[in-house]
Order: C-alpha cells, then sequence, then structure tokens
C-alpha cells in the first residue's frame, strides 16, 4: 500500500515537470487524485504560475468525495492573487492527503495539515522525502539565498573533446533534442559571445509545440564581440535577449539594442565576486533558475567557484580523436565521476546528471 503512494507520488513528480521553470515565483507542483484505485483527475501548476495544480485538478465537474490527492509540494492555505488551495480541497470533500515537500513560503510551511485536519482530511507527509528536496532545490534557494539556482550543461566526446572541428555536432540529433527540453526546464540560459559566434547558436527549444518555453538567453560579451549576422536574431517570438558588456562602443550598442536585444554594462567578471554580484543581479530580476550553455573555459570558471549546482553532461560513444579540440582544460570535468545515468534512450550517446556540490 506504501509503494502504491509513493507511485501516485512519483506520476506527480512528472505532472510538475511540465512546467518547471515556467512558472515565475510560484513554484511548479503537480498533483494527482485518485479514488478506488484509479486516476480520475491530475494537472500542475499553470504557465506563469497561477491557477495552482490542486485547483487545476479539482476545478473539473467530477465527484471527487472521499477520493486521495497526491501532491508534491504542501498545499498553500494563505490568500495571495488566489484563494488558498486548501479551500477547493475541502470544498470537494477530499477524503485524504499526501505531500512530499513542505512549502519553504513561510505563510503555508507547516499549516495545511492544521486547517485540513479541522474538516476531518488526513494529511500525510513528507514522503519521498528526497526527491521532494532535491525537486524543489531552486525553490528553497528562492527563500534562503540571494543567489539563483544554478545548472550547467555541455556535450563531449567519448575521449572527452568539447569541440569537433570536422563537424559542428559532437553528439546526435537525439541528444540535441533531449537538450531542446531540458532548456524548458530554466526560465534564463547564459552563454558567451564566443560560444554563440562559433556555433551561431540558437540556444531555444526547437520541439514543437514548446517554442514559447524557450528561456530568456544572457549573453556574456565583454568588448562586444558578436556578430552582427546570428540566426538567435531571428529567434526572439517568445523570450528577452540580454547582453552585458564592458564596452563603449556607442554605434554597436544601437545595433544591438535596433534588433531588441537589451545590452546592460557592467565592470567585470574576473574573480568569484564578481560572478557573484552578477548572479545576485540575475535574481533580482526574476531569473532563479539558470541553464549554463557556454565554453569550457566558462564552464571552468563557475566550477571552480562552486556555483554549479549541477551539471549535466550529454556524452557521445564516439572518439574524435584527430578531429577533436578542447580550448580549456578537460581536468575539471574529468574530475567529475559519471555515475548519475539518466534513463534515456539516447541511440548511442549517454546523458549523466552530476551533483557539484
Amino acid at each position: 500500500m506504501e509503494n502504491q503512494k509513493n507511485n501516485y507520488l512519483l506520476l506527480a513528480f512528472e505532472q510538475a515537470k511540465i512546467n518547471l521553470g515556467s512558472t515565475k515565483n510560484n513554484p511548479s507542483v503537480g498533483c494527482i487524485i485518485e479514488k478506488n484505485g484509479s486516476v480520475i483527475s491530475s494537472s500542475h501548476t499553470s504557465f506563469n504560475g497561477r491557477p495552482h495544480a490542486e485547483y487545476n485538478a479539482l476545478n473539473k465537474n467530477i465527484d471527487f468525495k472521499n477520493a486521495n490527492l497526491y501532491v508534491t509540494l504542501e498545499p498553500c492555505t494563505h490568500y495571495g492573487l488566489t484563494p488558498p488551495c486548501t479551500n477547493i480541497i475541502i470544498k470537494k470533500k477530499i477524503k485524504n492527503v499526501y505531500f512530499s515537500a513542505f512549502d519553504y513560503d513561510l505563510r503555508t510551511r507547516n499549516k495545511s495539515k492544521r486547517t485540513l485536519n479541522k474538516n476531518k482530511i488526513s494529511v500525510r507527509g513528507p514522503l519521498l522525502k528526497k526527491k521532494g528536496l532535491d525537486f524543489y532545490q531552486s525553490y528553497y534557494l528562492q527563500h534562503h539565498s540571494n543567489l539563483p539556482f544554478i545548472d550547467g550543461k555541455i556535450a563531449i566526446s567519448n575521449d572527452y573533446f568539447t569541440k569537433n572541428i570536422k563537424n559542428k555536432w559532437i553528439t546526435n540529433k537525439y541528444s540535441r533534442k533531449r537538450a531542446h527540453l531540458l532548456r524548458t526546464h530554466y526560465n534564463c540560459i547564459i552563454s558567451t559571445s564566443k560560444s554563440i559566434n562559433d556555433d551561431n547558436a540558437l540556444l531555444n527549444c526547437r520541439i514543437e509545440g514548446l517554442e514559447y518555453k524557450s528561456p530568456d538567453l544572457i549573453i556574456i560579451d565583454r568588448n562586444l564581440k558578436l556578430k552582427k549576422r546570428l540566426n538567435l536574431f531571428n529567434s526572439m517570438k517568445y523570450r528577452k535577449i540580454l547582453l552585458f558588456t564592458n564596452s563603449n562602443n556607442k554605434k554597436k550598442i544601437l545595433i544591438l539594442r535596433k534588433k531588441g536585444i537589451r545590452v546592460i554594462k557592467f565592470s567585470s567578471l574576473n574573480d568569484k565576486r564578481d560572478f557573484q554580484k552578477f548572479f545576485i543581479f540575475l535574481k533580482k530580476k526574476g531569473y532563479s533558475r539558470i541553464l549554463i550553455e557556454s565554453g569550457l573555459n566558462f564552464v571552468n570558471s563557475l566550477i571552480k567557484y562552486k556555483f554549479l549546482k549541477n551539471i549535466y553532461i550529454f556524452k557521445s560513444k564516439k572518439n574524435l580523436k584527430k578531429h577533436g579540440r578542447n580550448f580549456a582544460s578537460i581536468d575539471l570535468l574529468k574530475k567529475i565521476n559519471l555515475k548519475n545515468l539518466i534513463s534515456v534512450n539516447l541511440f548511442g550517446d549517454k546523458l549523466f546528471k552530476e551533483k557539484l556540490y
């Protein structure tokens, strides 16, 4: 019976993944409602954060009396822009509520059980506690740190090269599609002008139906080296592009602004303190989940300064040998023990998610 409850909660986490990174300041929550052994409704937090998952799952013409509700985060109990989810749970006569993680918002934390128990609704949690803590890392930082949640992503050959001088790609098309899906779980991608110029990179989501989930793009371009004719200038329908520079080239800045890019001046990004200020600034702008997609040099700096929580490594089965190049030391990546293989069929390629700290 306990395993069955966990299975329903795992289904709820699959729902929560749908809008992970797309719910603004609200956490992405998944909800499953089961009655007599059958799932009768499911939902997740809406795009941009409202309505919440429980409301979406319960706001249907279904008899929910005596049903069980499984939710990844304890239901909210406070009035904000919308009423608390406990209201509709009580109204629909849910019998039991099971959740995985306590809310980090003090207006709700540890309060739903008391509210629901008063209405004879049993509440159990946290269940699958480790999974809940891992899933809500960025939400935790949102409430307990002035830094955002930052992950990295990189592709390597089997012999640890990050550049293929014969072909643009290191990994196969299935890995690239998976990378597009990965991007949708963040509200911001950071890259450098060098990486974008070298690959004419778009750094968006090109999966049909998910284009609108392309995260905003932030470009580090100290000396305004970004080329004037790039594919990314035609990919701004669903996102903003911000460029950080310390150049005073007014003519180039004007050209970029006419293309719709917001140019922001900053002094430098030379040491850990500079990066810290930079990331604090981004979090204040609402970027709480950040994915780094850049060259090895920039990734090395963030690993060294311990800004990356996790790194996704797409590894090809092929050796590049004489066609492979690295434009920075690969030593830090080689020290990462590739043991956490994600179970997804990439037809020869492998995807690892490794926790860095």
